[in-house]
């Protein structure tokens, strides 16, 4: 199974363009948008549709320069095989994909408490598969939280990665560090960013 993985398009037509091309050539299974995907105010159009039209399958979650609801319509717009994993998750073969969206200062669909309770129990029903958690910010006190000066990531989930181990964890939000992996314990942290990272599973 292959991955795309990105985030951070801010409305950048141009990226998701790039973004389908690079899928399309390197076979892809899925797409998976970690937040950020519009820019507020920003133009929808284009956004998904490169994915759609190349019929690759979309998973994604809000930011703080978007909202559930901007990925509820997305969602609903583009149809089938394009989801909002906010506070979901979707099940394959070997793996699972569970969503977490926006950041600690932009207020999720759920309590922040109730989100990751709800994460926790979603978690417990698969022991035996690969999980992938997809994100817009990263854990604290990591390389792809580090802004030079600061770590500026979640604590919430720092302690959830360490409670829980993910194998995978996604996330977006920082510039400075896109492109960036580190390590929590043995979980294998990604920094995206609109250009974009295959995984293999």
């Amino acid at each position: 199974m292959k991955i795309l993985a990105a985030s951070d398009l801010h409305s950048d037509k141009s990226a998701s363009e790039k973004l389908a091309e690079k899928a399309k050539k390197n076979k892809v299974d899925m797409v998976l948008l970690g937040g950020d995907i519009i820019e507020w105010g920003g133009n929808i159009e284009g956004i998904i549709g490169p994915f759609k039209k190349a019929n690759i399958p979309v998973m994604m979650v809000h930011g703080n320069h978007d909202t559930i609801s901007d990925i509820d319509f997305l969602s609903e717009q583009y149809g089938a095989e394009v989801y909002n994993l906010h506070s979901y998750y979707r099940e394959f073969k070997d793996f699972v994909v569970f969503g977490i969206g926006g950041t600690e200062f932009t207020p999720f669909n759920l309590s922040e408490k109730d989100t990751f309770n709800k994460l926790k129990n979603n978690f417990k029903q698969f022991k035996n598969k690969k999980k992938i958690l997809l994100t817009h910010e990263p854990p604290f006190g990591t390389k792809v939280d580090n802004i030079g000066w600061s770590h500026v990531g979640s604590k919430t989930l720092r302690e959830f990665i360490l409670n829980y181990k993910p194998d995978i964890v996604l996330t977006g939000h920082i510039h400075e560090t896109f492109g960036l992996t580190d390590y929590l314990g043995k979980t294998k942290i990604f920094n995206l960013g609109k250009k974009g990272t295959i995984i293999e599973l």
